[in-house]
């Protein structure tokens, strides 16, 4: 009997890394220069209220800046939504989505939480909402797919003392996992005496560096993640179907091996 490991992303791949910012302030665009200059992705979590608003906001025409990244809700106007009532916490999800949907002309179905703060009935009216995966401000340190969707914990903040330490042993990891860095934009122009915006570009080129990594969106994880769950094995691994849209990768006694969106395929 072959031994199949659902342990490789697209192209055959290890290893995933993902960037996540938060808030939709002007200094994403800098940014954005940055992950495109290293072949990187982030996701861009919005607040739909506060778009246009202030100097510091972005504005609805800056929104194609943010093409070849993904676009995605942190609530309308920010709140403490574990404190809020139900209906509140609809409203400011289901609006955000509405109104990010708007100008991107495509559905979002990813979130961030606001202050990073959370309970388990926010959780439950996320998933009314058609919410698949949220991300917290906890500090995991690892690299460890996450156990709930909508208790994703990144693996480090940009500024966190050990990032550099954190992209080099995960070029060692052997388990099937990511890096995820999370962060604001704004914080880069905080202190010019720290150099923050050469830090983040120093982090940006080594996560470049990552041996076979695929760089790809929070949306691209969940919904690669997603469709590798749903493969059908013969009972003696003889065969395989991919009734999903995506191509998979599995590793077949330790070699990797493309199963087409649709296709039934031999092992």
């Amino acid at each position: 009997m072959k031994n199949i490991r659902l342990n490789l992303y697209p192209g055959g791949m290890s290893r995933v890394a993902t960037f996540s910012y938060d808030d939709g302030v002007y200094q994403d665009l800098k940014l954005i220069e940055i992950l495109n200059k290293y072949g990187l992705k982030g996701t861009f979590h919005l607040n739909g209220g506060s778009i246009g608003v202030g100097d510091r906001k972005i504005t609805a025409e800056d929104i194609g800046g943010y093409d070849g990244h993904e676009i995605s809700c942190h609530s309308l106007n920010h709140p403490w939504l574990q404190e809020m009532s139900r209906e509140s916490v609809l409203y400011e999800v289901i609006e955000d989505r509405r109104v990010l949907e708007g100008l991107t002309g495509r559905p979002i179905n990813g979130m961030s939480y606001p202050y990073g703060t959370y309970n388990d009935e926010v959780i439950e009216l996320l998933k009314a909402c058609g919410i698949v995966y949220c991300r917290t401000t906890v500090h995991s340190g690892g690299y460890g797919i996450p156990e709930n969707f909508l208790a994703w914990h990144p693996t480090t903040h940009h500024r966190h003392e050990d990032i550099f330490q954190l992209i080099e042993n995960y070029n060692e990891y052997k388990r099937f996992g990511m890096l995820y860095i999370w962060g604001h934009s704004y914080e880069f122009d905080r202190n010019e005496k720290r150099n923050n915006w050469e830090h983040i570009e120093e982090v940006c080129k080594r996560v470049s560096q990552i041996d076979s990594c695929w760089f790809a969106t929070n949306i691209e994880i969940y919904n690669y993640l997603m469709a590798l769950k749903q493969l059908v094995f013969a009972v003696d691994n003889s065969s395989v179907v991919n009734p999903t849209a995506l191509d998979i990768w599995v590793s077949v006694d330790g070699e990797p091996v493309k199963i087409p969106a649709g296709k039934t395929i031999t092992l």
